[in-house]
């Protein structure tokens, strides 16, 4: 018990607890002295620097996201931690972090944090054989599927949506979960390579066991120009568990938006839309929009307040004055080029899904947003005739002649699972900003410009495709991969992908 209430102490001032001691002392006694002398607070601007001081950056012996190459990572951990952490998160739904050693790629890294990383994809988690009975998104209910429910009005064909199948996970097999690895968690200032954070993730809907779908868009996206994190592929090990072969991709975290910032030649902010963002006006008090954005670098000298204005301006703005005054706001071009890749992908669930998977940055020189991608596990999993012009829908109206998914129809819940409010087609989906732009005859041209040279840059010359050779042949040297399977979700992601090249090599958006 008393080891669980340190835990719960942040590192911060579980580190430095004597000298804050000194501090609250020194202050008391000058409070006594100069009782009659009134101290204003003063606040100290961190600038461009997020004020982390980097102590230690290990530098390892490969390069960890060489994609190229097979990687390894051993954990190794307590299991009564473990149990605590699973504790917090089945009876208050907290991610609190467990402390454990770390081996990668051969160097030893004492200490790091490790939690559980996900919303929807927790939702599936079992704990001897029992469910946490929480509704949501792919969540599992006591007695009742354990994963996403089956389309209905027609079954995807192999390759499409729930192709490979939503993940199966057991709180008994942590090698088969989603984490969040964090270098500095309980050893301050530590970086590994420059990272503070990587994610290990998870199979899912429509990627199957090696999330071979997320890896090939992260790929082609990476190709084709556009900022993305990076990945590779490593045996995973978990105590004296199986080893299994898994995903690892960059996390963005403050580290990323400095790899934005010099993809873009610019200084910004990196706000991150969490899962429950509506993108709705909620006055001017920025506490509304808590629950909405995340704020990731330039704490201190940066606010939420440019995020309000463009949420404002989105939602307030008529159509002649969105027409006219979007690139005030947004970095149009850039913009085109994200909606024309998540359609490409078919991604139904980026800014405008059930996830909100998106990042904002907020370019502090031209003082206009662009959105940059994360959380691809979705994508390449719908329809190869997903009509260019319109939004990628999770549920049914994304798509003319049918739902939005193969043979048509809507996503249901499974059963008991209640219904989220204010949703489109099933679930809670579509964005403002996304769907006015796509609506608007002003940006038509742009976008249709952008959709034409991101098709030739993903799926011209058999690039996509040539993409899932690469990696399939990375995966085989990954010690703990299922190669039969890696191979079956290899061919149904190539059927798609060579549908999804036919159809919009005919579609009038590519052919004028």
């Amino acid at each position: 018990m008393k080891r669980r209430l340190v835990h719960r102490i942040p590192v911060r001032v579980r580190h430095y607890w004597k000298l804050l001691a000194t501090c609250a002392a020194t202050l008391l006694a000058f409070a006594v002295v100069f009782s009659t002398v009134r101290v204003a607070p003063l606040v100290t601007s961190a600038g461009d620097e997020n004020g982390d001081e980097v102590t230690v950056d290990i530098a390892g012996t490969t390069d960890l996201f060489d994609a190229t190459t097979a990687h390894s990572v051993k954990l190794t951990f307590h299991d009564d931690d473990y149990q605590r952490v699973l504790d917090a998160f089945w009876d208050d739904n907290e991610k609190e972090y467990l402390e454990a050693d770390l081996t990668l790629d051969g160097t030893v890294i004492p200490s790091v944090g490790i939690r559980l990383k996900g919303n929807s994809t927790l939702q599936s988690v079992t704990r001897n054989g029992q469910s946490r009975q929480r509704g949501g998104f792919g969540g599992a209910r006591q007695g009742g599927p354990q994963g996403g429910a089956a389309p209905q009005g027609g079954g995807a064909r192999p390759g499409g949506f729930m192709g490979g199948g939503r993940a199966s996970l057991k709180a008994e097999e942590p090698e088969t979960l989603p984490w969040l690895i964090r270098f500095d968690e309980f050893v301050e200032g530590r970086r590994y390579q420059g990272h503070r954070e990587i994610a290990v993730r998870v199979g899912g809907m429509g990627g199957g066991a090696a999330v071979l779908n997320e890896a090939v868009s992260l790929n082609v996206l990476a190709a084709a120009g556009e900022i993305t994190q990076r990945y590779a592929y490593t045996s995973f090990t978990v105590n004296d568990r199986p080893t299994t072969a898994r995903l690892l991709v960059e996390h963005p975290d403050d580290e990323f938006a400095g790899t934005v910032a010099s993809a873009t030649g610019h200084r910004g902010v990196l706000y991150k839309s969490l899962a429950g963002s509506q993108f709705t006006d909620q006055g001017d008090d920025p506490t509304e929009y808590a629950d909405d954005f995340k704020q990731i670098n330039l704490k201190g000298s940066q606010d939420l307040q440019p995020v309000i204005d463009l949420i404002r301006w989105v939602n307030s703005a008529s159509d002649a004055e969105f027409d006219a005054g979007l690139g005030e706001h947004v970095d149009v071009a850039s913009f085109a080029r994200y909606v024309a890749t998540q359609n490409l992908l078919v991604n139904f669930d980026d800014m405008a899904g059930p996830g909100r998977n998106y990042y904002l940055w907020y370019d502090l020189d031209t003082k206009r947003f662009s959105v940059v991608g994360w959380d691809y596990n979705l994508t390449l999993s719908g329809s190869a005739t997903q009509d260019p012009a319109q939004s990628v829908s999770m549920g049914g109206g994304g798509m003319r002649g049918g739902g939005g998914f193969p043979g048509g129809g809507d996503l249901q819940p499974p059963e008991g699972m209640p219904m989220p409010q204010g949703g489109r087609g099933g679930f809670m989906s579509g964005h403002k900003l996304k769907e006015r732009f796509l609506a608007s005859a002003a940006y038509q041209d742009e976008y249709r410009a952008a959709y034409r040279e991101l098709f030739n840059e993903i799926y011209g010359n058999a690039a996509a495709l040539n993409t899932i050779t690469a990696i399939t042949k990375v995966i085989g040297t990954v010690g703990g991969a299922d190669t039969a399977a890696v191979a079956s979700e290899a061919e149904n992601l190539t059927t798609l992908i060579r549908e999804r090249t036919g159809f919009l090599a005919t579609h009038e958006f590519i052919t004028g």
